[in-house]
């Protein structure tokens, strides 16, 4: 076994049910054929043959094909409707072992692909490859917050050697020109152990043990932090996670270092809990078994997360769990020592901005009514229930409320925002030290 174990794409290919869904591979689902007594049984027994041989708990192979003869004698299996047939093997492996890296999936255009590519020496790699080329390797968006927070969504934990490193690289790059940094994986099934590794190896010492491997009893593999990374290291940089409840697998893993190593916050809701590494078997006809091979072993806790999840240390609904880990991170930027006096005003604006949406304020028309009037050359002007700010030769702009105090943000102006308390406005600006005044006519 080598030290790029895969953790599955637990959910990022499913539907409800633990089907795989054939579209995701770019290809129409066909409609299900019949399935004939001896098709069933020959499916049958593949699949006995399959735990009978590879699952990674041997105590636990008697039991499951036990269920699955027991079932089958009872003619639960007895249908000829082949995702039926899935749904039900997949329910009692499920059952009885707990292992939510256990079903089977009707999927005609996954089984002929994973079929060619084993006749091929090519394992299931080919039911990946094109996702992974045409979704910029499960690394979707980044972008620049308030702050300087640097964000990037990791949709799947996609890897195709010597191919998706350098987009890695790219990445980091940028998320290294940042102040602090926000890795989104929520609603990430998982995938390659390989791009787990190479992230989180930029986080932390070069050649360390991040995870032991099992298969059974005995054979065991090690996976370490890389020692060269192209990139660089961000050893020490804010970091924050953002986990949900669809988070599975390898994503799990990612989120699992960073809580067990101390690399950052992990905000959200707890993860699925699916550690056992599975690969993915074609089985005539025209299914798909994931079953597990493998378990990890993590070198802190001497364990991992099968079962249980991985916590949030900074709960947050899924939603808002964006909003909350960027208030978080500009609260810290704005702790540490040595900060700028310029770049904590910055911090400072970007957070107010980042709670008035955690905390949205609405203020009723007898409110807003009395902080109409004139101010010198700009007016504020109560109409269709809101205020609108109007600066000679600029276009009307409507003004939101932030807190109730009467702090407003200037629609279309990200680098203005103004005060009204009746008797003046203040305008403020972004990195400004202090706000132009202007009292009312």
């Amino acid at each position: 076994m080598m030290w790029t174990a895969r953790l599955s794409r637990f959910t990022s290919m499913l539907v409800v049910g633990g089907l795989m869904c054939a579209s995701a591979l770019g290809q129409a689902q066909p409609a299900a054929a019949e399935l004939s007594a001896a098709e069933r049984e020959a499916a049958l027994n593949a699949i006995i043959a399959a735990f009978e041989q590879r699952y990674v708990f041997p105590q636990m192979r008697p039991r499951i094909i036990e269920r699955l003869q027991t079932q089958a004698r009872n003619g639960r299996y007895t249908t000829s409707d082949p995702l039926v047939f899935a749904e039900r093997v997949s329910e009692d492996l499920k059952s009885v072992s707990h292992d939510k890296h256990l079903w089977l999936s009707f999927d005609p255009a996954g089984y002929a692909i994973a079929s060619r590519s084993t006749a091929e020496n090519g394992g299931e790699e080919a039911l990946w490859q094109r996702l992974a080329l045409r979704e910029h390797h499960g690394l979707t968006e980044m972008k620049v917050l308030e702050g300087n927070v640097r964000y990037l969504r990791i949709s799947r934990f996609d890897w195709l050697n010597d191919q998706t490193g350098a987009v890695y690289d790219d990445a980091m790059r940028f998320l290294k020109g940042g102040d602090a940094v926000i890795i989104d994986i929520r609603g990430n099934g998982g995938g390659a152990h390989a791009a787990v590794r190479y992230l989180v190896s930029h986080f932390m010492d070069p050649d360390v043990l991040e995870m032991t491997f099992l298969e059974g009893i005995d054979t065991q593999a090690q996976s370490r932090t890389l020692e060269h990374l192209p990139a660089g290291r961000m050893k020490g940089m804010p970091l924050y996670v953002l986990i949900d409840l669809s988070a599975a697998s390898a994503a799990e893993a990612f989120a699992y270092d960073v809580q067990q190593f101390k690399l950052g916050e992990l905000v959200g809701s707890k993860t699925v809990g699916a550690a056992n590494n599975n690969t993915l078997l074609p089985i005539a006809p025209d299914f798909i078994l994931s079953i597990s091979y493998g378990r990890p072993v993590h070198p802190v806790s001497k364990a991992n997360w099968e079962g249980e999840g991985v916590a949030p240390s900074i709960p947050a609904a899924s939603h808002e769990a964006l909003e909350v880990a960027h208030s978080a991170a500009l609260t810290r930027l704005s702790e540490m020592t040595g900060v700028s006096a310029e770049n904590r005003r910055e911090y400072a604006w970007a957070k107010a901005a980042v709670d008035a949406k955690l905390n949205p304020v609405t203020l009723l028309p007898a409110r807003l009514q009395p902080l109409a009037g004139r101010f010198g050359a700009i007016e504020v002007e109560f109409r269709d229930g809101t205020l609108w700010l109007s600066r000679p030769d600029r276009e009307p702009a409507r003004l939101s409320p932030m807190t109730a105090d009467g702090l407003f943000a200037v629609e279309r102006v990200d680098g203005l925002r103004v005060k009204l308390t009746g008797k003046r406005m203040e305008l403020l600006r972004v990195g400004a030290a202090k706000p132009q005044v202007i009292t009312r006519d």
